[in-house]
């Protein structure tokens, strides 16, 4: 399985349909927003939405979308990348609701080399997010750096630093024999 690219492997105008989706549930949206210590009411009070907001429901918090649709991006984009340089634009498009299925896909808009070091590249790319229904839910553009294929060589290929299994010792047939004695 793929997990991420070098620079030459991107191509400008490629679009990268990740996979699989992911359906919010209520505890995703409750748990991210009292991790991030977001309790604003729409996302936490059934009551309150229900009665005093236009949706009539919670709405999902949209940095759990967000950060939901850049997660989903990073095998087919910055599974290699070197740093995450910056976001340019985020908007929220529509809401998303607790149940609703959230899709991704990542247009590749621009790449060059680096200025600086010519082991790496800069790859602009931009992400949308639907839901389950085609309604386009969230949209950004983030610039990556990301390595080459000579800068992944030289740091030990796809999987620098996964350790070699050790040979596992087989067990004498004194041991064997004891070990079923025992068993009885």
């Amino acid at each position: 399985m793929q997990f991420g690219r070098t620079y030459e492997e991107f191509e400008v105008g490629a679009v990268y349909r990740h996979w699989p989706g992911k359906t919010v549930t209520e505890y995703d949206d409750h748990l991210f927003c009292l991790l991030t210590m977001n309790h604003h009411p729409l996302h936490m009070d059934a009551n309150f939405a229900e009665h005093t907001t236009d949706f009539g429901r919670n709405v999902v918090v949209g940095n759990y979308v967000y950060s939901l649709l850049l997660g989903m991006s990073v095998p087919d984009v910055s599974g290699k990348a070197i740093a995450n340089l910056e976001v340019e634009s985020l908007r929220h498009v529509a809401p998303t609701f607790h149940g609703d299925t959230v899709y991704g896909e990542t247009t590749v808009l621009d790449k060059r080399p680096s200025q600086s070091k010519s082991d790496r590249g800069i790859v602009q790319v931009e992400t949308r997010g639907y839901k389950q229904d085609g309604t386009l839910v969230c949209v950004f553009r983030r610039k990556v750096m990301v390595p080459t294929a000579a800068y992944v060589k030289e740091r030990g290929g796809e999987q620098p630093g996964r350790p070699q299994p050790r040979p596992h010792p087989q067990p004498s047939q004194s041991q064997s024999q004891s070990q079923s004695q025992e068993g009885n």
